[in-house]
């Protein structure tokens, strides 16, 4: 599979967050299938009530 490169920028209150938020995104992006992805984004975007569940069911 084809590697790409981009620059993004990451809100977040330090540095260390940001990049564990990188890294836990790298992660998301290099197992899940792009269907699955973006339907995770739409999810966490638009429904406030599965983002919850989920949130609950990891035990945030």
């Amino acid at each position: 599979m084809s590697k790409f490169s981009y620059t993004i920028t990451i809100e977040a209150p330090t540095e260390q967050e940001a990049d564990k938020k990188m890294k836990a995104l790298t992660v998301l992006a290099s197992k899940l299938k792009t269907n699955e992805v973006e339907k995770l984004a739409h999810i966490v975007k638009n429904d406030p009530v599965k983002t919850a569940m989920a949130k609950a069911y990891l035990g945030l």
